[in-house]
């Protein structure tokens, strides 16, 4: 009987010692998972509480793990030349959407719909006041996108490529009514002569950016901008090619933008005039983009002086038409002013005829004879806006 006892008590001691050594095997393996999972969700580059990563270091792209699947080349940059010309576009049929100014930019747009993609829009806003050095760095600012762009709830840099001069970034843009959109671009910024600047984003994937369930990733993306100064003015313009798909019905989005896109601009403007004050030191990915910032192959640089040429003329023109518009309106101004004038004059001399000397009719007629007398009346100068 006590050999038996002693058996059933190493038996029970052993089966005592692998409970227990299961257990802690298994909140020990727990605890490492755990951890690797936190160290996934929090990683710097996909969570929203983090900062913009611009700190990041820039990369050879000879490592194929961190190569995104669609880069921006030079071809892309021939192709948004090109298409500004858009004397190359007359087989497309191009509808004016907008046509809006005031004393501090001008603002026109109109659309397109190809036969396969979504709808393009090609516009051309004019800042006055501003340097194409200062308009670069705005919009090439993702920092301090996420300011004054209220849509913009997310931003995150992924990669810079040394070699390509190409960046990628992930981007999380919040509409109203609308499930979360999210970017993940490719861009490259080139700069040319006198002062113009070009860039071209187009989407791409990559591996830090992987698909969830929460956003609806946008497909399809390809936008490109020139910034230059305009010749004789101090202003500069930029144009540009925007084409995307978000998931939207077509003719909404094409409401949507003719009823919202004036008020962004102006507070586009408003940032601008801000960051223009502020912006002593370059942000972190400002510093980045500039420091990637290729020249513009000379067999491209040839097309775009052929663009800049007719471009100046259009200019010219665009600038005639607003001051015959402003001498039509003075016209009208100055017909009216003298039919109020000469209403007034027959007015006081019909009182005089009547023989009116009363306190009233010497009154009314003093304030007849100061508003006929009064010189240097003009329009006010209010902001003006044409659509």
């Amino acid at each position: 009987m006590r050999i038996v006892w002693k058996m059933m008590k190493m038996y029970g001691e052993w089966v005592s010692g692998g409970v227990v050594a299961v257990l802690v095997f298994t909140v020990m393996l727990s605890l490492v998972l755990l951890r690797q999972r936190k160290r996934f969700v929090l990683h710097p580059l996909l969570t929203p509480s983090s900062s913009p990563s611009t700190s990041l270091s820039v990369s050879d792209s000879t490592n194929p793990t961190l190569r995104t699947s669609k880069f921006v080349t030079d071809a892309d940059l021939k192709c948004l030349i090109e298409t500004l010309d858009e004397k190359l576009n007359e087989n497309d049929k191009w509808e004016d959407v907008i046509d809006k100014r005031n004393q501090q930019l001008c603002y026109t747009a109109k659309c397109c719909k190809p036969k396969n993609g979504p709808l393009r829009y090609l516009s051309v806003t004019i800042f006055n006041d501003i340097s194409s050095e200062m308009l670069r760095n705005f919009y090439m600012d993702n920092d301090y996108r996420r300011q004054w762009d209220k849509t913009v709830v997310e931003y995150n840099q992924l990669q810079a490529y040394e070699l390509e001069g190409v960046e990628v970034g992930r981007t999380i843009k919040k509409f109203p009514l609308l499930k979360p959109r999210e970017y993940v671009l490719s861009w490259k910024l080139w700069e040319g002569q006198d002062k113009t600047f070009y860039c071209f984003m187009k989407e791409c994937e990559h591996p830090l950016a992987p698909r969830q369930k929460k956003y609806v990733r946008v497909e399809f993306f390809r936008s490109g901008w020139r910034i230059r100064e305009v010749p004789g003015r101090n202003a500069c313009e930029i144009t540009m090619l925007h084409q995307e798909d978000a998931g939207l019905n077509m003719e909404m989005a094409k409401v949507a933008f003719s009823k919202g896109i004036w008020n962004y601009v102006c507070k586009m403007d408003s940032a601008l005039r801000r960051y223009s004050v502020v912006s002593c030191n370059l942000s972190g990915s400002v510093a980045i983009s500039t420091s990637l910032m290729q020249k513009v192959p000379p067999c491209l640089e040839s097309i775009a002086n052929n663009i800049s040429g007719a471009h100046s003329g259009t200019l010219q023109l665009h600038d005639q038409i607003a001051d015959e518009s402003r001498v039509r309106m003075t016209s009208r101004w100055s017909s009216r002013k003298l039919l109020a004038n000469s209403i007034l004059i027959l007015g006081g001399a019909f009182c005089l005829s009547r023989g009116h000397s009363s306190l009233g009719a010497k009154v009314a007629m003093a304030y007849i004879l100061t508003k006929f007398t009064k010189r240097g009346g003009g329009p006010k100068s209010n902001q003006s806006k044409q659509s």
